[in-house]
């Protein structure tokens, strides 16, 4: 089950007043249990059965001007030099998979490297096939000198624009005042 259907059946959920707790629970039990079987079974499928290998290159940090003060603003650093390597498929659906690793230069302009497992759903809206659009979710590591390099887990969205190997993907990672709250975009070349 995708994350998007997993969110659906979680809102009717919490407003199924006619069913009882047992059979909410055991729903929502059934419901993660697939979801997890989905995950595994496209990181396994990704890893076992690669149609691609890609080339990350690290585009833009953005921290967004209504969540920070200037004095934040004028310290971070924006460009975030690196690079990294995956490996990727599509599914039968024609939804992308994807297993990554990159590393770049983050807010304080110190090495942050992040692996993890992306998915996204694939739109193809014009009639050049060439052309794509992906929504979706990554799920991986990171680790920030920051936080003393302690392995961190993160599920983020993901969304992207696509035209043959060429993909411009990006992510927003949610926060508070001056914390968080940062847009992340790189380029991602398959071969």
């Amino acid at each position: 089950m995708t994350f998007f259907r997993f969110f659906l059946l979680f809102l009717s959920l919490a407003g199924a007043g006619s069913l009882s707790a047992t059979a909410q629970a055991q729903t929502l039990g059934a419901a993660i249990s697939g979801g997890w079987q989905n995950f595994s079974d496209g990181v396994s499928t990704t890893w076992n059965e690669p149609q691609h290998y890609d080339l990350y290159v690290p585009a833009i940090t953005w921290h967004n001007r209504w969540t920070y003060d200037q004095a934040h603003i004028d310290k971070y650093n924006e460009r975030p030099w690196g690079a990294g390597g995956g490996m990727s498929r599509y599914d039968e659906k024609g939804n992308w998979n994807g297993l990554y690793v990159m590393a770049f230069k983050d807010s304080f302009n110190k090495w942050e490297p992040f692996g993890g497992y992306g998915w996204e759903k694939i739109w193809q809206p014009l009639r050049n096939k060439d052309f794509r659009l992906g929504l979706g979710y990554t799920a991986g590591v990171t680790a920030r000198d920051n936080w003393k390099y302690i392995p961190v887990p993160a599920v983020l969205p993901l969304a992207s624009i696509g035209f043959r190997d060429a993909t411009f993907q990006m992510t927003y990672i949610p926060g508070t005042y001056n914390n968080g709250n940062v847009y992340f975009a790189w380029l991602r070349w398959q071969f």
